[in-house]
């Protein structure tokens, strides 16, 4: 080995990108693994290896969905551990990735002030689909009396009696 690279390699070659359309070309990066260019190289491994990499990736960004409102760490942090999941065999959640991070990079260098201004609008944009899910559906009927009766002060939201 020289220089980290393994000289065992496959080749750099054009390979179609088993993704979610097969249709466009896109270079094969470079395994520091060796069970995983044994996978590669066979076809029906791959798409084996690819659905396992799939469930896998869902499943972690589902517990983070449904754990999302949990106290602790659950939501975002096994939604992103399902990305990066993905990301390790398909092309699309790459870029996603490569997006966000772009995007992490860049309101880190925001202000403080227009940091302020997201959050607020990011807070008011939050109550108020809060807001129109009980205008329209209602309030769930396991709260408090006590929420009941400040939620009946909302115009639009139609508390039981």
């Amino acid at each position: 080995m020289s220089g980290g690279v393994d000289e065992q390699a496959p080749p750099r070659t054009r390979v179609a990108d088993d993704g979610a359309h097969g249709s466009h070309l896109r270079e094969p990066h470079q395994d520091r693994w060796a069970w995983r260019r044994r996978i590669r190289a066979n076809p029906h491994q791959l798409r084996v290896y690819r659905c396992v990499v799939a469930a896998v990736g869902l499943l972690l960004v589902l517990l983070g969905l449904a754990t999302g409102w949990l106290p602790g760490p659950g939501g975002i942090p096994l939604v992103l551990g399902g990305l990066a999941v993905w990301a390790s065999e398909f092309h699309w959640a790459h870029r996603l990735m490569l997006r966000l991070k772009h995007a992490l990079h860049v309101y880190q260098g925001w202000t403080r002030r227009r940091k302020l201004a997201f959050w607020l609008a990011f807070a008011a944009c939050c109550g108020l689909l809060g807001w129109a899910y009980l205008a329209v559906v209602g309030p769930p009927t396991w709260l408090p009396f006590q929420v009941d009766r400040v939620l009946a002060h909302l115009p639009g939201v139609d508390v039981p009696a």
